[in-house]
Parts: C-alpha cells; structure tokens; sequence
C-alpha cells in the first residue's frame, strides 16, 4: 500500500493545517443531523426509560448528596450499583430544566452524536472524509446504538468514553505525544466511573500497541505507559477514594454490595462475578447455575453468542465484514515499518487499535457467564463502524489488484447474505427488504469487479447499490426502535424475535432455557417457565403476547405512572412474579419495572411528606423508584436493586421509624397484577419472601406486617408506621 492509494491526507498526520474537499463541510454536518434527529425523534415515547436510574437521576437533582454518591434516593439510603458518573450529566440536565422524559433522555442522545463525531474525526484522520463518512453512517446505523442512546443506562457514556480512548491513543502513537496518551488514560478512569471494570477490557491491546510501535524509544515509552496509567488511577480513582474513606455511617449504602463496600461491589457483583458466573446478590444470586454452553441463566455462551438468537439483530449486522475487513487491512499494511511516524505505519495502527478493542471486546462477551444483556453490545458498536469505513477505504484503493477487488466483493456478498439471514429471525418482518438486501447485495458484489470498465458513473452507482444493501437492515430495525417506547431493565433494539434471549433462560424471548421466561417485547409471546421450574399462571405461552412497549393507558405518565409527559411508558409482558410493572392498583412493582401509582397512593405519599426523611418504603429499587418518580418525594429501596443488599438492616429500620423518618411501608401484596403473569404473579418474587430479596428486606417486611395495620390504597397494601397495632 502506497501513501497515494488511500484517500489520506498525509500532512494531517504530522499535525498540519490541510485543505478539505468542498462537499466535506456539509456531508459532516448532515452525518451529525441525521445522527441527532435519529436519537431525539419521539424521544419521550420511552418516558422514564429505566426507573432504576431515573430515580436516582431525581435524587440527584434535589440533594447534592445523592448527586456525589448516586443515590437512589434524596433520604440517601442505598446507592445505585454502579458509580455515578452517567448519572452526573443527566441530573445536571434535571437540576436546569425540570424532571421529565427529555429533560433525562437528551444528554444521553447527545452522547450519539457526539461519538459519531469522535469517530469521524479518527477515522478521518488516516483514511479521508469518505471513509470517516461511512463509518459514522454504520455507526449511526447499528440498531443497539440507536436503542441505548435514547436510553438511560450507563452504557452511552461508557461507549462515548471507549471511542474517545482510542482516538486519543491513535493520536499519541503519530508523535509519540505524552500529552494525548495522558488523555487516553483520563478517558479510561472516567469511563471506569461509568460502568467499573468494563472500562478496562480494551486496555491490554491498546497498552501493547503503543509499546511496540510509538515513533520512540523503548524506555520513553514504558515511560509514557505509566504516566498514563497514573491519569487513569487518578480521573477514576479520586471518587472510589473519597467514598472509601467517608464513614460508613453518613454516606448511603453502597448498593449491589453484601458489605457496604465499592471495592466489593467493582470486584464481585460488577466484577470478576460478571465473568466467571459468582454474583453474590444478584438475580437469584449466586453462580449461573443450568445452562447450556456454560452460560447459565443468562444464555448460552460461546463463540457464537454475538451472531444468535435476538443478540444478531442488535450488533452482527456488519460484523462479519469488520472482521474480514480486519483481516484485509492488516495484510495490506503488513510491510509498513513498527513506529508509526510513516502514514502506512499510521493506517496500521488504526487498524490494531480499533481491530484490537473489538477481538477483546467480543470474546469477553461471548464467553462471560454472568449477568449479560443484548444491549451491552453497544460498547462493540464504535470498533465495528471504524474497521467498515477503514477496511472498505483500503480495498477500494487497491482494487486494481484481484484479491482486493474479490475480497471487496466477497464482503458485500456475507454482508447481504447475513442480513438477509436477520431479517429472517422476525416473523413476517418487512419481508420484500429481506430479498432485497440480498438481490441488491448479490449483484453489486458481482458487478464490482467489472464496474470500473463501464466508467466513473456505473462505477459510483453499483458502490452506492452496495452501501445501500448492507445498511438497509439495521436501518430498518432502527426506524423500528426509535418508534417504540422502550422502559424497564431491559430492553433490546428492533422487532420482536423468537428464540430472543437477554436474561436468565430467554428473559427477553421466547421459550427456551431452563427456568426461562416469556417475552417481554412487542408482539412476543409468554414464555413456558418461571425460575424454579414453576410456569407461568396459565401456562404455556400467553395469548396474544406482550402490550407493544410504551403501551399504558392514555394519560398515565413515564414508567406507568402520572407523569409530566401525559404519556405511558409501562412494557408488560409474561414475567411472573412480579418481574414487570406492577398492575393497575400500585401491587408489587416488580424486578425488571416499576408499579403503576394509583392517584390515591400518591395523595397518602404526598401528604406531610416534609416532615419524613423517606415518605415511604418499598422492596426493589423499581418498586420504589415507581412511587418516588410519581411523588417527587424520597422513597427507600429497601434491599437495593434485587431487594437483596442487606440495607437497611431491620435494626436500622425499626431506629429510623422509631426516629419518625418514614412514614408508609408499601408492602408487596394488594390488588395489582404484573401484566401477564396472572393476580397471583404479582404477590411473587420482586424482592420479598420467596424472591431474590429473602433475608434482610423479608425481616423488615414481615416485622411490618406484625406490628403495623395494613389498609389498601389505591388498589395498594399500605402500613402507616406512625400507627402501631397494639
């Protein structure tokens, strides 16, 4: 490969100013528009998105306490289970403009178009506008993308902060700049604010990348390293410090942790728990327990995972070709010299760094076996669109040559083929664009090699017929996900598809798994099992299926309940043990979504709330967060996210109402149902007796129910701890 063979702009590499093509300007500008419209369209559609983390949004917006620490709520009982760095920018969002779904949901779209820009410009960089461009288009266009940014989970920082790292790591290695690798690391620490130890899986491929082929010597480099390594332990590590060091005794408690210890919880439940299956206090807790392939409850794991059942549709569109694509740029780059102070050394890099973050990042997913959802595949997003726009550059420069001109067409080939296969996963999905894609696919990669000969015109055309056939299905099931409100734990990209997996045994699909449970997206049906072996009430799959996400009665607010939007936001589906929203009456909320609040529960909450620390108490994070967000008024997750951190202790329960600072225990029986799973589901599970919560959160519930008269509110079980029985 020659410097003249790619579309580069070689003194862009030595740091100088370059001219740029006429049509670059407006081409960027209607990359990040269309990024931007993509992520905002009908963004309230998904009210609340995730009540787990909104609540805690709420709470930081009122309470600069809950903000540092990521309470769960403004009484900072418990702390979310993560560290709150992607908390921070929403509830600076809220603090300005108000609790509502935009108000939440906006920072985290412009985290999309501000990764789409990072990428151009790395892309860029190296490869030209054209290749930058397509990149961000594929970017732009991966359906998980367009799902987890409109979303409120930690992950849209975290990818964010990963395409960041690698752009500034691919800075550093042009010239050998301490400083730009000092950033890389900064993004690093902070990225392990996001979302813990996950921030460092593309560590060891970059760290070894730059300590074989930065422009200088070795012990400069190793220099360098440390240096770096120093930045990264001081943006990430001067929070765990200071929470750390706070005494245990007037910061909340550290949510997902047995031990009231983020040093715990960044270890274990987020951890090395997350990979080999260990995870103390999570679902059911414990190891992964049967599943094939090592994969437990959640899924078989295996070099295929990223390619099957519903995970395909929301990452695997375009990563066949990324990986040949890999592959490709490698051998053409192969005889640049190690240091990278040449542009062939430079264009080799890219394709370590990039190619490296994805190999690393996608076997650690394939073969975890703890917690694993569909959506943690956005981290792979950035790193499959950078080798696309990369890989395809350099073949269509060498495309003189048969084997770049075959291996280009080869690539469209798989891709059309793959995607003809994804669409096919969706029953009755848009079924003239599945043999679309394919035919379109298939006779662009056979007239590829010829096209040149026709001339300039033909030659753009059957380009244009290639892109348009390998982005046709992930933007079709983009349009899909941004026309659908998306709340609860999880939540996946795209239609409804059978054998769709995400939680333990099939959570997200269909039957299949031991324990598995039914579908909770649209257009699903009800699985064939609950953990235990216990099936659903019913049995068999649900008639009908789950409610479309976002579906809620007119006027009911974000997550079920009244809110500013007007709008529902509630997902139902065939979870039983009051795993979905809670039913009409308030009930249990449940584990993976919150209880819809009647008006009449809000009215008992509201009511001389001021002079309670927590106006209430409920089991599960969701269930509370339901009543906090209806509220405004703090709420205490009893036991945390699965109702199974041993917070508060019931010692500390009975001193807080002895102290008068909690007035309600909302209890886990009452008239409402999960939506699906029958009356009975929603008395189960969520985070009481019986349920992942058993213990702590079933000592405090029960001296509750002995000591204190329960009275329905609302369609609600209630117990006013001010009024004792006796």
């Amino acid at each position: 490969m020659t410097t003249a063979a790619l579309p580069i702009f070689p003194a862009a590499v030595a740091g100088a100013p370059t001219a740029r093509p006429r049509w670059e300007r407006p081409a960027l500008a209607g990359l990040l528009i269309a990024t931007a419209a993509l992520l905002l369209w009908d963004l309230g559609a998904s009210g609340y998105a995730n009540s787990f983390y909104s609540a805690a949004v709420q709470a930081g917006s009122e309470s600069w306490k809950a903000f540092f620490f990521g309470s769960s709520d403004a009484g900072n009982s418990i702390t979310v289970d993560k560290p709150p760095a992607a908390l921070w920018p929403m509830m600076l969002s809220v603090r300005l403009f108000g609790l509502g779904s935009w108000q939440i949901l906006v920072p985290q779209a412009l985290m999309g178009v501000a990764t789409t820009g990072v990428l151009y410009a790395s892309v860029r960089r190296q490869f030209g506008p054209g290749a930058a461009l397509l990149s961000g288009a594929a970017f732009t266009l991966t359906p998980v993308a367009a799902l987890m940014f409109r979303f409120n989970n930690p992950d849209a920082l975290l990818t964010l902060l990963l395409t960041v790292t690698v752009y500034c790591l691919l800075r550093a290695l042009e010239g050998a700049h301490t400083r730009w690798l000092l950033w890389a690391g900064a993004a690093v620490g902070f990225a392990f604010l996001t979302k813990t130890l996950q921030a460092f899986v593309i560590l060891p491929p970059l760290a070894v990348l730059y300590a074989v082929c930065a422009p200088t010597g070795l012990r400069r480099r190793l220099g360098q390293l440390l240096l770096a390594g120093g930045a990264m332990a001081v943006a990430g590590g001067w929070w765990v410090a200071v929470v750390e060091l706070w005494p245990a005794s007037s910061r909340p408690y550290i949510g997902g942790s047995q031990n009231n210890s983020f040093l715990e919880l960044t270890l274990g439940y987020n951890g090395l728990g997350r990979i080999n299956g260990n995870e103390t206090g999570s679902v059911g807790g414990g190891a992964g327990g049967p599943g094939g392939g090592g994969g437990g409850r959640w899924g078989e794991s295996g070099i295929d995972r990223l390619f099957s059942g519903n995970i395909g549709g929301q990452i695997s569109w375009l990563l066949p070709a990324a990986l040949v694509l890999l592959v490709a740029g490698l051998v053409i780059t192969w005889r640049a010299r190690r240091a990278t102070d040449s542009v062939d050394g430079m264009a080799r890099a890219a394709f370590l760094a990039w190619g490296g973050s994805l190999l690393i990042t996608a076997v650690v997913f394939s073969y975890m076996q703890g917690i694993f959802h569909e959506y943690y595949t956005v981290a792979l997003a950035p790193f499959v669109a950078a080798l696309i726009g990369m890989g395809v550059a350099v073949l269509w420069e060498e495309r003189g040559s048969a084997a770049a001109a075959v291996t280009l067409s080869g690539t469209l080939a798989l891709t059309a083929v793959w995607s003809y296969v994804l669409l096919g996963r969706a029953t009755g999905y848009l079924p003239w664009l599945r043999w679309a894609v394919l035919v379109g696919g298939l006779l662009a990669a056979v007239a590829l090699p010829f096209a040149g000969r026709a001339g300039r015109q033909v030659l753009r055309a059957t380009a244009g017929l290639g892109v348009a056939a390998a982005l046709a299905g992930p933007f079709a099931y983009c349009l899909t996900t941004v026309s659908t409100g998306h709340t609860g734990s999880i939540v996946t990209a795209g239609p409804a598809v059978a054998g769709g997996r995400g939680g333990p045994g099939g959570m997200m699909g269909g039957p299949g798994g031991p324990g598995g449970f039914g579908e909770l997206r649209q257009g699903g049906q009800g699985g064939q099992g609950v953990p235990g072996g216990q099936g659903v009430p019913g049995g068999g799959p649900q008639p009908g299926g789950a409610l479309p996400q976002g579906a809620v009665p007119p006027g009911q607010g974000p997550g079920g309940t009244p809110g500013a939007d007007g709008r529902g936001a509630e997902r139902a589906g065939g979870f039983p043990g009051g795993m979905t929203g809670g039913g009409p009456g308030g009930g249990a909320g449940g584990l993976l979504n919150g209880a819809r609040v009647s008006a009449e529960a809000k009215a008992a909450l509201t009511a001389d709330a001021d002079t309670y620390t927590w106006a209430a108490a409920a089991i599960g994070s969701q269930n509370a967060a339901s009543y906090q967000l209806a509220t405004g008024v703090p709420v205490m997750p009893v036991g945390g996210f699965n109702g199974s951190d041993p917070s508060p202790t019931l010692e500390q329960f009975k001193q807080y109402v002895r102290d008068g600072k909690i007035h309600w225990f909302i209890g886990q029986g009452g008239s409402g149902t999960a939506a699906g799973a029958g009356e009975d589901g929603a008395r189960r599970g969520g985070g009481g007796p019986g349920g992942p919560g058993g213990g702590t959160s079933s000592e405090i519930e029960n001296w509750v129910k002995a000591t204190y008269k329960e009275s329905t509110v609302g369609g609600a079980t209630f117990y006013d701890l001010t009024a004792p029985t006796s």
